[in-house]
């Protein structure tokens, strides 16, 4: 099996990626750089000797980077998992004018996963989409008239945490996403499935916080399990026997479960795809 993991320098997308080699998988993996993703593949292949590693380069909060990503990846995986996300400052905005937060949690996964849909086509895959809690995200739905988020001040009274809101929204979308994939791609052979890799620490999505969100955060980490914990779902959800042809579903701790209304709403999904399809430039319509 090949996989293709996004966010793989570190945090959560290095240990899934080291999961997947020591269990005799070929594994891609995509990073912003190639000294990151070099130091990366050395520490798995210290870790797992004799893995099959290749690096990517991309950055995800560029679309044209992840359409040429997703154009060139040669053979196809049959998985990918999207878990490459970030915790940005609202004003912070990449070269093709696009909210960071907006583009790499949300828009990055939107193109790259369905252009792959496209290029496989009849063949087998399993899609996995990393999430964040269900419970915490049904207080941040998303707002279809704002997706750039620039009211800020309906992401909350405090200033220093309307980032780690904003980052909630898109989660959303990554849900949201994943049910408006899975209803298009029924009938074939590709599956699409979220999960939430659980609150872990080490992951680099607090590195831009400040004020509030900076203190929470330190105090958060000494009492939350590391990587190996969060990359266990994902991982399982990539390979396991018994989530064969589960398509449409998002889960916690290797079980499925609900999320927010505001989430698996069709007409809102649908409109979530319309927009998403616009600010990437590509048609509604699957090809």
């Amino acid at each position: 099996m090949r996989a293709v993991v996004t966010g793989a320098t570190g945090g959560i997308g290095e240990a899934i990626a080291r999961r997947l080699a020591a269990a005799g998988h070929s594994v891609v993996l995509i990073g912003r750089s190639s000294e990151r993703t070099d130091a990366a593949r050395r520490r798995i292949a210290a870790a797992v000797p004799g893995a099959d590693l290749h690096g990517e380069t991309a950055d995800l909060s560029l679309m044209a980077d992840v359409r040429d990503l997703a154009t060139r990846l040669d053979p196809l995986p049959d998985v990918a998992i999207s878990n490459a996300a970030v915790v940005a400052p609202l004003d912070r905005v990449t070269a093709e004018g696009l909210p960071l937060t907006l583009a790499t949690n949300h828009l990055a996964p939107y193109l790259l996963l369905r252009t792959l849909a496209e290029r496989i086509g009849a063949g087998p895959a399993r899609f996995v989409i990393v999430g964040a809690a269900p419970r915490a995200l049904a207080r941040v739905p998303v707002d279809l008239d704002d997706l750039r988020m620039r009211n800020e001040r309906t992401l909350g009274p405090l200033p220093s945490f309307r980032p780690f809101a904003a980052y909630g929204r898109t989660k959303n979308m990554n849900a949201m996403f994943g049910y408006a994939l899975a209803r298009r791609l029924a009938g074939t052979r590709i599956t699409v499935n979220g999960g939430h890799p659980g609150i872990v620490r080490q992951t680099g999505l607090g590195r831009h916080a400040s004020g509030g969100l900076k203190v929470f955060t330190s105090l958060l980490n000494p009492f939350v399990p590391g990587v190996d914990y969060g990359a266990d779902n994902p991982a399982w959800l990539a390979t396991a026997p018994e989530v064969a042809g589960v398509t449409g579903g998002y889960f916690v701790r290797r079980k499925e479960v609900p999320t927010a209304p505001h989430t698996t709403d069709v007409t809102r999904c649908d409109r979530l795809w319309d927009e998403s399809a616009r600010l990437v430039g590509l048609p509604a319509a699957l090809r």
